[in-house]
């Protein structure tokens, strides 16, 4: 089965009800991928618990753990790339563990890490 993960960018065009953004999201969960998001992206883009959007697009995702294992692999990356954004880097090691695809709005810092770790992953703008 194919993943996806959502980086914040995704996140916040759910909480403004993109539409596009939503009926991607519709067709991924008809095809029954797998769609994760990485706690730290949560943290990043959360604010209130009246981010009803944010709240029914999570409800169709896996929210991963940022454990210290992935903890030192993102800061390896970082190291790597010479770059200092922990969440894009959370997004990163998790698509590379998954194999996974990832939905963005920042292609150009999250590419730079994904090379930094020579994975070769889609990226997928919103």
């Amino acid at each position: 089965m194919r993943s996806v993960v959502y980086d914040a960018g995704a996140l916040v065009a759910a909480e403004r009800n993109d539409r596009r953004m939503w009926a991607e999201h519709r067709v991924r969960l008809e095809l029954g991928l797998s769609v994760a998001v990485p706690a730290p992206v949560v943290a990043q883009v959360s604010r209130s618990a009246k981010q009803v959007q944010l709240r029914r697009l999570l409800a169709g995702c896996e929210v991963v753990a940022f454990d210290e294992a992935t903890a030192h692999a993102a800061g390896r990356l970082l190291a790597s790339s010479k770059t200092n954004d922990v969440v894009d880097a959370a997004v990163v090691e998790l698509a590379i563990d998954r194999h996974a695809d990832v939905v963005t709005g920042d292609i150009r810092d999250l590419s730079k890490l994904a090379s930094a770790a020579r994975a070769r992953l889609r990226f997928i703008e919103i």
